[in-house]
Order: structure tokens, then sequence, then C-alpha cells
């Protein structure tokens, strides 16, 4: 009992010491590679912390978007892309109706592959277009960030990151074709960890690993799909061969919008933070308060030039 309690004793005086050390750091540049949609509404009220505290915020994105607009609390910057918003906007609306449609796997499994061919491919010409606008990509190299805060469901963020060379911290729900697990090494059996689309629980007699096993299979086709485009656009980029779990292994920090009571329980890295209270209206819960106040600390510490997260 008295060791149990010592160490609970040290961690929390590591933590009092990490947190008093706020007040004397001053603010940071942060580079920000948000992706759109929903994952930009949950990231936008972080940013609105962290600028309150003092962080220069900068933020790239596209001039075609559904939710990435112009705002006071920091910078935009925008760069143009080769669509227009009826055609962004006509491939969201195939993608959401035909992946709630009914029918056999084979079907659905089909479907969806066609549609996020297609969504994939807008994105990287996004992507391509924002890393070859040399203008852009000048002014940021000048910029100086101290940290870039990404997406990695689009690995485009992490991309540029490592042609400046700077930590990255990622904010995410969960990556396509189990990459999360992946890329951080975290243990994600199919005989435990039930697969998209399997409909299965945690708890599964043989044949149900059986078929979890079997619907993991066509997680190799949909990441090729979304995901090799980028690595060659990478590989291009930087000018050496990279794949994109190269890329992800390079975070400095998982800010993982999980929580327990919605998710199966998994092993944890000792840098993924898990965050989930951030996906709701925090007024109404206090909790998802100490949440945010976790996140925005996590990405002080990250800004902060010292050598606590410089760990790539």
């Amino acid at each position: 009992m008295a060791p149990v309690l010592t160490a609970h004793l040290q961690v929390t005086a590591t933590l009092v010491l990490l947190l008093s050390m706020l007040s004397s750091a001053a603010g940071g540049k942060l580079l920000v590679v948000p992706v759109d949609g929903s994952h930009w509404l949950s990231m936008q009220e972080v940013l609105d912390g962290l600028r309150q505290k003092g962080h220069e915020i900068v933020v790239v994105a596209p001039e075609i978007s559904l939710f990435l607009k112009p705002t006071n609390n920091f910078v935009m910057k925008m760069y143009p892309v080769p669509f227009t918003q009826e055609e962004m906007d006509k491939n969201l609306r195939a993608f959401l109706q035909e992946i709630f449609e009914e029918g056999s796997f084979l079907e659905r499994f089909l479907k969806v592959y066609q549609t996020m061919k297609r969504l994939s491919d807008l994105s990287v010409s996004t992507c391509a277009h924002f890393l070859y606008n040399k203008d852009l990509v000048r002014y940021l190299e000048e910029s100086k960030f101290d940290a870039v805060l990404t997406d990695p469901v689009l690995p485009c963020g992490q991309i540029l990151a490592e042609h400046l060379s700077v930590p990255s911290v990622f904010f995410l729900r969960g990556a396509p074709c189990g990459l999360d697990f992946e890329a951080t090494q975290c243990p994600s059996p199919p005989s435990y960890v039930p697969r998209v689309f399997a409909v299965l629980t945690d708890r599964m007699n043989f044949l149900q690993r059986v078929k979890n096993l079997i619907f993991d299979i066509p997680n190799y086709f949909l990441c090729d799909c979304v995901f090799q485009p980028y690595a060659k656009l990478a590989s291009e980029f930087l000018q050496r061969h990279v794949t994109v779990l190269d890329l992800l292994r390079q975070a400095s920090i998982w800010l993982m919008r999980l929580d327990f009571t919605l998710d199966y329980p998994r092993p944890l890295m000792p840098n993924i933070i898990a965050i989930g209270g951030v996906n709701c209206v925090h007024k109404k819960l206090t909790q998802v308060g100490h949440a945010l106040f976790l996140i925005l600390a996590l990405i002080d510490f990250c800004i902060y030039k010292g050598e606590i997260l410089y760990c790539r």
C-alpha cells in the first residue's frame, strides 16, 4: 500500500511542477492543418482556448470547404483548389447516402470503396495544391512554428510537419484501417477487437472470431485506396521514400477523442491521451471542462521550447 501511495504522490508532485511552468512560458506559434467537417468543429474549440492562453494560431485551409471559414480568433491562410463547392458537396452527399444503405457486406464494401476513392482523389488533389503552393510554403518556413497540430485521418499536415522539421500533435477520433493501432504499436488482435461492419462485441465465440478476422481483410484494400496516393505524394515532396506509417510514427502526442463508455477498452501507449469529453458541449458537463484543460496543457508543453516533447 505504501509504495502505491508514494507513486501517486510522485505523479501529483510532477504534474503540479509541470503545470506551474506554464505561467512562465511565453506564448508560442502553432501551425494548424485541420480536416474539414466534424473533425474541425471539435478542434476549433481547442484552438479558441489556446488563443486565449496567448498562443499565436495560424490555420491553413483550402478555399473550398464545409466549415473551414475565416475567423477573427486566429490567422487563416487560404489556398486555391481545382474543384468547386458543388463538386465537393455532391461527392460528400453520395458518400453519406451509400455508407448508410442496407445490403450485403460485399455490396456495401464496393459502394464505400468507390465513394472513398472519389473523396480520396479530391483530398489528395487538395493536399498537392497546398504543398506545392510555393508562396504559402515559403511563408510557413519563414514563420518558424513551434509545433504542428493536425488530424492524421488525412496525413497532409504530417507531411508538412516533416518538411518543416517541427514536432507534431495529432488530434483525432481514430484512423482508418486501424493505422492508429499500427503506428503506435498498440495491440489490436482480431480475436478480441471488433472490426468495422462486423457488428460484434468484444465477447465472441470461435465462429465470431473467424468472422471478425475475415472482416479485417478489406481494410488492406481500403487503406491502399485512401493512403497510397499520400505516400506517393509525400515521397515526391520530401524527396525520399516514405510510407504513411513512417509519417504517423513521428507524432509526439496522440490526442485521441476516445471515451471508454462508448468505445471498447484498448491498450494505450504513453504518448496517447484519451480526451473523449471534447466531443461534447462542455458547458453542460463539467468533466469535459477538465478534459479541455488537459488538452490545452499538453499542447502548451509541446509548443514550449524546452526538451519535454521533442522526442521525435
